[in-house]
């Protein structure tokens, strides 16, 4: 008998299902080094202790899409190693800081299922949660994925949850002890702060980089993230190596620091979209929508919900007169930041 590990298929997994994902992860500040070196990441609160000290954080906490990585990463070979596509994302919630040290842990529930028409692929929704070694959880989000069936047979009854289009700002956890009164904008990089930012307004981020294969699988090789379709260049019948989303949703983050240099932390993802499937060579290039802002029970803080979007295109373009993404849109991420007022 094999030893070894297939995966799960769609007809594998059922609703109230709860799967405990292996191998806890420590994380230190070797991943924050590799992190700032594959993506062009430089908020202050994530770079400087000094910086996060004098916002009343302890020290600088590790940067928030690496808790997101860390803990998606571990849910791979039990959700979606058998993937066709990562398609969204809702309820997310960045809880308790992750600090240098801390031992990441992730599980998962199977909140719905729905056979796809073609009765070769389905969809499978869960909530996974991430927790440190006190049993603190870090984050939750709920996301769903494209799942091949093993094979033919009849298709479980569907049921599909009923998600929040976006966290409520009630809901917001804020870092015990965040107080940007006395927050230094020279050493963040830029002036502008919560009050500057109108909803509607679009930020073009200026800057673009090129997709790198080595970068792309040392990334998702980082966050232990063993999908087939990122690596296996024989899993797509095109022969190319799928860049893992989370890749493209931390470099677009990085590059929206132009224009957002004071969006300091993410406190909520309220959705998201992988819009087109992005591969080596493709130049990202990312803009921003405010979408609304919100006040929040910390000193000198205030939370903005911006539309994150990655792009091959030029800024403000998203979709095409019959209301689907235009084919040069990779990623369309909405959330909450916290921001100095």
């Amino acid at each position: 008998m094999s030893k070894t590990n297939a995966g799960r298929f769609f007809e594998d997994y059922a609703v109230c299902d709860v799967i405990t994902h292996a191998v806890p992860r420590t994380i230190n500040m070797g991943e924050r080094a590799l992190y700032h070196a594959l993506y062009p990441a430089r908020h202050a609160l994530h770079s400087s202790d000094m910086f996060a000290q004098d916002c009343g954080l302890p020290c600088s906490p590790i940067d928030d899409f690496i808790t997101f990585h860390t803990v998606f990463g571990k849910t791979v070979p039990d959700v979606s190693l058998n993937a066709v596509a990562n398609l969204g994302y809702a309820e997310g919630r960045w809880i308790t800081p992750l600090w240098a040290g801390d031992t990441v842990t992730s599980s998962s529930e199977v909140i719905g299922v729905k056979q796809n028409s073609n009765g070769k692929t389905g969809i499978v929704w869960v909530r996974t949660t991430g927790r440190n070694q006190h049993g603190d959880v870090l984050m939750e989000f709920v996301r769903w994925v494209m799942v091949r069936r093993r094979a033919d047979g009849p298709a479980p009854t569907p049921v599909v949850p009923e998600l929040s289009k976006v966290v409520d700002p009630a809901d917001l956890i804020i870092p015990k002890g965040l107080d940007f009164t006395h927050y230094d904008f020279a050493l963040a990089g830029e002036p502008h702060r919560w009050g500057d930012y109108g909803v509607g307004e679009v930020i073009d981020h200026v800057d673009g980089v090129t997709i790198e294969e080595a970068e792309h699988m040392m990334a998702t090789r980082l966050w232990q993230n063993t999908s087939k379709v990122h690596f296996d260049a024989t899993n797509r019948a095109d022969g190319k190596r799928l860049i893992y989303g989370g890749h493209v949703i931390s470099l677009a983050r990085a590059l929206s620091f132009n224009g957002l240099a004071n969006a300091q932390m993410i406190a909520a993802l309220n959705g998201g979209a992988h819009a087109s499937p992005c591969f080596a060579g493709d130049t990202v290039r990312a803009w921003t929508e405010v979408l609304d802002k919100a006040d929040v029970d910390a000193p000198g803080v205030g939370a903005v919900r911006l539309r994150l979007v990655a792009t091959k295109g030029k800024a403000g373009d998203l979709r095409g007169d019959d209301g689907k993404y235009l084919p040069e849109v990779l990623l369309d991420l909405d959330y909450w930041a916290l921001m100095p007022l």
